[in-house]
């Protein structure tokens, strides 16, 4: 019953994070396609369902380009779900994890091209009666998203304490980015310049 209640609050825990951080943005989304992401942060809170174990038993990450590759060999229904795990991971990835994809061997535009392309596949593949309207929204608005997601990711480690506000801050530092400065005010660790009230 615990695990219930904790998965319980954990999507409303995203789901209020969500609608703040979308509203501070001004990103607006259907309430099915808020329900989605809710639902997609929190099976993604448990690392375990965003990497895949390996044979020998580790964890490990596939690369898009080898996931596109099997969703195109694969029926209409499997390559449904690959292309959504594609879309999903990519979403995901560069959303939180986009200090580290900037030194990576490939950077953030690539899982956003990657990822927004895998669900503009599947809105085309499912049935328009069904998702295919929540697939077309987080394709189009993949960037946004991306951006939503990494200010939520700010927000999770400013308050994770000091070794997660230093990692914020040294982000800020490097891209000057507007959102982690908003999220460093915020949180008390910058002074606001004169005449700026909080949010």
């Amino acid at each position: 019953m615990s695990g219930l209640v904790a998965s319980l609050s954990l999507k409303e825990f995203f789901k209020s994070l969500l609608g703040e951080v979308t509203g501070r943005q001004r990103v607006e989304l259907a309430e099915v396609t808020e329900f989605y992401l809710v639902n997609l942060l929190s099976e993604f809170a448990v690392t375990d369902k965003l990497f895949t174990r390996e044979e020998d038993g580790r964890k490990d990450h596939e690369p898009l380009a080898i996931l596109y590759h099997q969703a195109l060999q694969q029926e209409r229904a499997e390559r449904i779900r690959t292309l959504r795990r594609l879309g999903d991971v990519s979403l995901y990835t560069a959303g939180f994890f986009s200090g580290a994809l900037q030194s990576g061997v490939v950077g953030p535009d690539y899982y956003i091209q990657m990822g927004g392309t895998a669900y503009g596949h599947v809105a085309e593949l499912t049935p328009a009666a069904g998702f295919a309207q929540v697939y077309r929204e987080l394709c189009e608005k993949f960037r946004e998203l991306v951006e939503v997601l990494e200010e939520i990711s700010a927000r999770g480690m400013v308050q994770a304490g000091p070794s997660g506000a230093l990692k914020v801050y040294e982000a800020w530092v490097r891209t000057r980015s507007d959102r982690l400065e908003r999220v460093l005010l915020d949180a008390g660790m910058m002074p606001r310049p004169k005449g700026q009230l909080a949010n």
